[in-house]
């Protein structure tokens, strides 16, 4: 205690030069103070050593003098020695604490006592810094702060604090920003755990006035040049004014909007503004690539700027290493505070073993300050004086593999923000792989719909997320890769067939290379991309169907096609004049209709129609060509093109394809209706699908190894049994599963038995044997009755017969 009584007296001097010499205290640095001398007389420091035992130090249970409502469910029994005592480390350590916070009132008697030890579950004082513990979890999930915090603020449950106007350590923000700052810390970020002061949604996590991050739709960063516009200026100008009008009205629609938004989530005034204890995380920048210095709330897990006016002003804060006092000015609320903790003006420290660096100081003062003497013996103090902090008092933080999949307590977490719900839950805990929804509302109070996102996990139709919008009743599902049907986006309002409905598709998963499908009652679209056809779209209109739909019958009663419309990207290897772009297949009409790629040096693409006739010949198998039936309007006319023989092959090839789009039509349909059934199977049977390395929910593994248990538990006892049976290795001669007749039965009797007289006669001369052996060695020391015991003879064993031989061989066996 020597050293901390020579600091408080070099201290209360400094202090006491300071308190005289105002202007020049403010002016000099901390080396120059140590230069100058002081003047103090031994009454003086008696005088200024009985004012600072005089001052009250507010122990731990004056902060929690309050809290005795809660209710402690924690069993002290099982809890480590380390929570319950304290080391002679830890106790000095809190008397430095004491020391310190006398001073701190003796100079800043305005300000609010500092929190600084207070009890822990088994109600002993504990110093906040030792309560953190830096831990790196084996989670790459939570290696980055962001995981990090929506980790904590999902797996803790708040506790507002029973008196707003103190801290405290159980269940409530401090129990948040510890747990985070440990994680932070033990992943390599520079955190600190902050006492301060916050507003009432802060403190009492109140997201109601806040916007759903999941509700922010992201900027986009690029855009599409648009095209040229060819519009006239007169009617652009016009167009513009109309716009403009329709801009003026939706603004003034828009901020009447706002007015009424602010006037019905105007914030109540406060009467503790700027006096309510809070608690977050300082991360500063620098370490782990940060950019700039941020706040973490640990309630809900969201980062804000310093320059935000929830936090409303900041007392200490300290790490696994230190404690630092706020010595600025928060008026400002946190806007002006300079986080540079190596500046003992801005921050009051409590150890000097700091890892920070120290101010900066400018030529000329570090011309004054270069004087060897000084350093040296500055250095010589600052070694005497430097005291560690004590290693953590608390247990190793561990968060099993189960903990980090469930999360939220209980399972599930339910978070209001303004005009929005969000409910978390664990996977495996909803039958239908429900982890995650978001519901959107109209109104302030949350009783109008408006939207619904789920997302899904484990699904066994891979669903990850489905969008319901109630107001048109459209419904938008989306699917991770793995769908047997290669599905990614369902868009649709009815699972009925034949209805609105778009699918998306992995292109890559499909043979045929299909993008997008569209369908309405009349009309299917299709888009397509990486065909070796060149195949790009196609559309096909339908006509109305005979006969009434029915899901088992679909493939016996297609829907008639009126018209399908194909179009193809550029084939390199033919030219372009004879490469098709479009065909069109009017079944009803009996017409065909072809475009061809432009040409790069033309305005204009070739086209052909063709007739399709019934006229046959006598023997009714062949068509008969006429030059009626091709109407063509070619660039430059070819002579081949001209030919019969070239349009009669063409007009034979586009039939025989038009049969070939037809059927992969109908493929389609029958496809779609697959689709259908699955989705519906799967909405109504739930499946789950489960890990292999998942061994507690994998029920067919567990399964498997409670059959290999029991089959290796049955060979065990068989085992056993097997040596036990003294018939086994008789009966093993035997067939198996034949019944032993009387003689069989008697011959392995008489066999069993001959083999057991013949095993104790065995035994019983090996026993002889070492019982001559055994006296002979004896016979040399006197110990005659070693002899005497080895007179058995083996010839005893006939006498006794079988009936004694059990008896004769368990004595043996004994001895």
């Amino acid at each position: 205690m020597e050293v901390l009584t020579e600091t408080i007296e070099e201290e209360a001097a400094e202090w006491e030069e300071a308190a005289e010499q105002p202007e020049r205290s403010e002016k000099m640095r901390p080396a120059e103070a140590q230069k100058e001398e002081t003047t103090l007389s031994p009454e003086m420091l008696r005088d200024l050593e009985r004012k600072l035992s005089e001052i009250e130090v507010p122990t731990p249970a004056d902060h929690l003098a309050s809290f005795s409502t809660d209710t402690d469910t924690i069993d002290i029994s099982k809890l480590p020695l380390t929570y319950k005592t304290n080391t002679p480390k830890e106790k000095l350590m809190l008397q430095v604490a004491d020391n310190f916070s006398r001073q701190y009132s003796h100079l800043c008697p305005d300000r609010m006592p500092l929190f600084l030890h207070p009890l822990n579950e088994c109600e002993v004082p504990k110093f906040v810094s030792t309560t953190i513990r830096p831990t790196l979890m084996p989670y790459p999930d939570l290696y980055n702060w962001d995981s990090c915090a929506q980790f904590v603020s999902d797996f803790l449950t708040m506790v507002p604090l029973p008196d707003p106007l103190k801290p405290s350590q159980r269940g409530n923000c401090f129990d948040f920003s510890t747990l985070l700052c440990s994680m932070l810390l033990g992943s390599g970020y520079d955190a600190y755990c902050v006492n301060g002061y916050g507003s009432w949604d802060l403190c009492h996590m109140d997201l109601t006035r806040e916007v759903c991050p999941l509700t922010v739709k992201p900027k986009e960063k690029y855009a599409i040049k648009p095209p040229r516009d060819l519009i006239s200026r007169f009617e652009q100008e016009q167009e513009e004014k109309r716009q403009q009008e329709i801009r003026d009205q939706e603004e003034k629609l828009r901020k009447e909007a706002e007015e009424r938004l602010l006037e019905e989530t105007k914030v109540k005034p406060d009467s503790l503004h700027g006096l309510r204890v809070h608690s977050w995380v300082l991360v500063l920048s620098g370490k782990r690539e940060v950019p700039e210095t941020f706040f973490i709330d640990a309630l809900s897990g969201r980062s804000y700027s310093p320059q935000d006016e929830h936090f409303l002003g900041i007392e200490s804060l300290w790490n696994h290493k230190n404690y630092w006092v706020n010595m600025q000015d928060c008026w400002n609320c946190c806007k002006d505070l300079i986080f540079d903790l190596g500046d003992p003006v801005k921050w009051e420290y409590m150890l000097l073993g700091t890892d920070k660096p120290h101010l900066s100081l400018t030529e000329e003062e570090d011309e004054d300050f270069n004087d060897e003497d000084d350093v040296e013996t500055l250095g010589k103090e600052d070694e005497d004086k430097s005291f560690d902090m004590p290693p953590s008092w608390v247990e190793q933080i561990e968060i099993t593999p189960e903990e980090f999949e469930t999360r939220c307590p209980n399972g599930k977490k339910v978070l209001h923000y303004q005009r929005a719900q969000l409910e978390k839950w664990a996977p495996y805990l909803n039958p239908n792989g429900l982890v995650c929804r978001l519901t959107t509302y109209e109104d302030l109070e949350c009783t109008q719909v408006l939207e619904t996102k789920e997302w899904h996990q484990n699904r066994g139709d891979k669903l990850e997320l489905r969008h319901i919008n109630k107001s048109t009743g459209l419904i938008i599902d989306y699917f991770k890769p793995g769908h047997p049907q290669a599905l990614r986006v369902h868009s649709y309002k009815s699972m009925q067939p034949e209805m609105d409905r778009v699918m998306e598709f992995y292109e890559t998963a499909r043979v045929d290379g299909l993008l997008k499908r569209e369908e309405t009652p009349k009309t299917m679209t299709e888009y397509y991309q990486g065909r070796p056809d060149f195949l790009s779209y196609r559309h096909i209109n339908f006509g109305p169907r005979v006969k009434k739909l029915s899901l088992n019958s679909a493939d016996l009663n297609p829907r008639p096609m009126v018209k399908i419309t194909e179009r193809f990207h550029r084939n390199p290897e033919k030219p372009a004049d004879e490469d098709v772009a479009e065909r069109v297949f009017l079944t009803t009409e009996e017409r065909i209709q072809l475009r061809y790629h432009c040409r790069s040096d033309h305005i204009t693409a070739n086209k052909r129609e063709f007739l399709r006739r019934t006229e046959v010949d006598n023997k009714g198998d062949k068509i008969i060509m006429t030059p009626d039936m091709c109407i063509s309007f070619e660039v430059e006319p070819m002579e081949h093109t001209k030919k019969l023989l070239y349009q009669y092959e063409t007009m034979m090839q586009l039939k025989n394809e038009e049969k070939l789009s037809k059927h992969q039509v109908w493929e389609s349909e029958l496809e779609v209706l697959e689709i259908l059934r699955l989705l519906e199977e799967e909405e109504e049977a739930h499946t789950l699908t489960i890990s292999i390395y998942d061994t507690k929910r994998n029920e067919k593994s567990k399964e498997y190894r409670e059959a290999m248990e029991r089959v290796l538990l049955e060979e065990h006892m068989r085992q056993v049994e097997t040596q036990l049976d003294y018939l086994a290795p008789f009966l093993a001669q035997l067939p198996p599963g034949e019944k032993l007749t009387r003689w069989q039965a008697m011959h392995l009797k008489e066999e069993c038995l001959g083999d057991f007289k013949q095993r104790l006669i065995d035994k019983a001369n090996l026993i002889q044997a070492r019982f001559e052996k055994v006296g002979q060695a004896a016979a040399g020391r006197g110990l005659g009755i070693l002899v005497q015991l080895g007179a058995l003879s083996p010839n005893l064993i006939d006498v006794w017969g079988t009936d004694g031989g059990d008896c004769v061989g368990d004595t043996f066996l004994d001895g």
